[in-house]
């Protein structure tokens, strides 16, 4: 019997959520320079030409400067483990998203200070909602012009009904922006006498805005709005409650500025501080608590060919409970049989170090060639099984068709490898020769072709899909075999096998659905 594990380290898990370009990749480097994961601001722009974060790694992504898939990167700081999941902000890749924060106990929530709350801000929050992730807010690019920190305060908690508490104050806006006032510490962190005006270590150190060592380092101006709005904010603003926080319902502000580096620090502080150590994970009979003794994951994320000359292909498992140990054998419910893990890797996006071992929150990739998908268990007790990992109905079906049919077996791989990676659904017609590939937004589209032809050698283009939705049917054997007796020439399997029936248009879907109450067309699968 496993042992129960002592002394577990400290763990903050965490994924960063935005809308493009409200500076969330810019934040995910300044956070890794903070707790030394990298040593120089800009560094890791240094391989490759514009090459950008270190979380974005495929062609694609440094083509367009955008984040395409999750990545993870780990890093101490104060003698907390962070483990970081960066998350894709635009909407095309929200299911790569939604399952990533599965994978973590809480969240930063990035907005541009000019732009306030946007559509898939709060699409991820409204993620966050459901699982009851707690969100700590970070309002980045206060040094550019900006709206008033009242009306972004008074947006947050409007738009998302939640309770705000600003924990530190810009102290002017734009060409008027002096420094940070941080409520919790009565200091201002001020801009250094470098040629971009980013902080280079200085902080005035204070008895609260009234105190006169303010005027030494601000101007006269500035001071006194700065005492104005803060004398407001404390009134205006409850206190900071941290079970309100982990319950969802408050969410602390910080502003900044991701690349002047200021709010970086006080925002690690608050996530070794205020967020959640690792929490109990669902499975189909209650709940597996993280100080269980058995080693228990799930794998949210399968990612091919980081490395294309080695054709890799690993699995991202989130450690639940047990102190894993390398070289362990750990069940997979799904299969039934043992896989030995004898090479568990920690990341640090595309670099990688191995993983002697992994305590519960901690984030693990597993080298494997097919064997791990997406929704699996790996675990020593084999009655357990985790949930919450579905599958959504796409939004944009496809035809694929070859530029040279001999690769036919080409294709076939590569798309059950991104299928395997939740990167797309593929879809094989009952009738007729053309597979299906279903997606969320055409970001997606794009991104496949690109990685048919880098990753795989295989020329394709897509074409109109004689079908618009897709959903999965089930109900009694009989049922659904008279069914898709019926109606073979738009029924489909997806890669599992399962049955999907495929329509026209959202009025066709009602009709079936009206017609066959013994049937359940459903739009979310998730793995047994």
């Amino acid at each position: 019997m496993p042992t129960r594990p002592t002394g577990r380290p400290d763990r903050r898990t965490f994924a960063i959520i935005s809308h493009p370009d409200a500076g969330k990749t810019t934040l995910t480097e300044k956070l890794l320079l903070f707790g030394g994961a990298i040593h120089l601001a800009g560094e890791v722009k240094a391989r490759g030409q514009n090459r950008r974060a270190r979380s974005d790694w495929m062609k694609i992504e440094q083509q367009r400067g955008i984040s395409v898939t999750s990545s993870v990167m780990t890093f101490e700081h104060g003698g907390v483990t962070f483990n970081l999941l960066d998350t894709p902000g635009h909407e095309d890749f929200s299911e790569d998203t939604y399952r990533t924060l599965t994978a973590v106990d809480s969240a930063v929530m990035v907005i541009d200070a000019a732009k306030g709350i946007e559509p898939q801000t709060r699409k991820l929050f409204e993620v966050c909602r459901t699982r009851n992730v707690p969100i700590i807010t970070f309002v980045n690019k206060v040094d550019r012009e900006g709206r008033e920190p009242f009306a972004l305060l008074d947006e947050i908690a409007d738009a998302l009904a939640l309770d705000v508490v600003p924990m530190s104050w810009p102290v002017g806006m734009g060409g008027t922006f002096e420094g940070i006032y941080d409520f919790a510490r009565g200091q201002v962190t001020l801009p250094g006498d470098n040629d971009n005006g980013s902080f280079d270590g200085d902080v005035l150190k204070a008895e609260g805005v009234e105190d006169d060592a303010l005027a030494q380092r601000l101007s006269d101006a500035a001071l006194e709005h700065l005492r104005e709005e803060a004398g407001l904010a404390l009134a205006a603003y409850p206190e900071f409650d941290a079970d309100a926080y982990l319950a969802g319902d408050l969410t602390p502000v910080y502003f900044g500025s991701a690349l002047k580096e200021f709010g970086v620090a006080e925002l690690i502080a608050a996530l070794s501080d205020f967020a959640p150590s690792p929490k109990p994970q669902p499975t189909a009979d209650g709940s597996v608590d993280p100080d269980a003794p058995a080693v228990s994951g799930f794998i949210f994320k399968v990612q091919a060919n980081m490395n294309p000359q080695h054709r890799d292909r690993v699995a991202f498992m989130r450690l639940c409970s047990g102190r894993f140990k390398r070289g362990m054998k750990l069940m997979q419910p799904s299969t039934g049989k043992a896989i030995a893990v004898h090479s568990p890797i920690l990341f640090f996006a595309q670099n990688r170090e191995l993983a002697d071992e992994a305590w519960p929150g901690d984030i693990i990739g597993i080298p494997n060639h097919g064997t791990l998908r997406v929704g699996d268990t790996l675990t020593e007790d084999a009655a357990i099984q985790f949930t919450g990992l579905p599958n959504f109905a796409p939004e944009i079906l496809r035809r694929v068709v070859l530029a040279d049919p001999t690769k036919t077996k080409q294709l076939r791989k590569a798309l059950d490898d991104m299928a395997e990676e939740g990167v797309t659904q593929v879809f094989y017609p009952a009738i007729g020769a053309n597979w299906i590939v279903g997606v969320v937004g055409q970001l997606q589209l794009d991104v496949l072709i690109s990685r048919l032809q880098v990753e795989y050698k295989v020329d394709a283009r897509f074409e109109d899909s004689p079908w618009n939705t897709a959903r999965w049917i089930s109900g009694a054997e009989k049922d659904v075999e008279r069914f898709v007796d019926t109606h073979k020439s738009q029924i489909a399997t997806d890669r599992d096998g399962a049955p999907v029936f495929m329509a026209k248009d959202a009025w066709e879907l009602s009709f079936h659905e009206g017609r066959n109450d013994a049937i359940r067309f459903t739009a979310i699968k998730e793995r047994a």
